[in-house]
């Protein structure tokens, strides 16, 4: 291994890509399944902030307020009201952090399979 190497365990453009497998695909699977990685953390990312901004009341009419919420209702839009209780803390957080959740895994799952491949 060279000394050089930015990070070790990751291959480089000097090195041949790995048995069977053409560099170009091997790029592409990369940027791809870093792709879904970003997408996956954004959609939990919104998720997890109309949570945060729920429960600190922020104010409802703000427009960048507003847009979270939407994002988060179309984002969790399969998972309402999955979870009726009486607090509606509680329900807020359960029926979009479980997708959040969901979504982290699927995609962090996916990318992994595409980098192993």
């Amino acid at each position: 291994m060279n000394s050089a190497d930015p990070v070790s365990g990751y291959q480089t453009h000097e090195q041949p890509p790995g048995p069977g497998r053409p560099a170009r695909s091997e790029g592409t699977a990369r940027r791809v399944a870093l792709a879904i990685c970003t997408i996956a953390d954004i959609a939990a990312g919104l998720l997890g902030l109309w949570i945060v901004l729920y429960l600190l009341d922020a104010n409802q009419s703000n427009p960048f307020v507003e847009f979270v919420h939407g994002m988060a209702d179309l984002l969790s839009g399969w998972a309402q009201d999955i979870f009726t209780m009486d607090t509606e803390g509680l329900r807020v957080v359960l029926n979009y952090g479980l997708p959040a959740v969901i979504y982290l895994l699927i995609g962090h799952g996916i990318a992994a399979r595409l980098n192993r491949v």
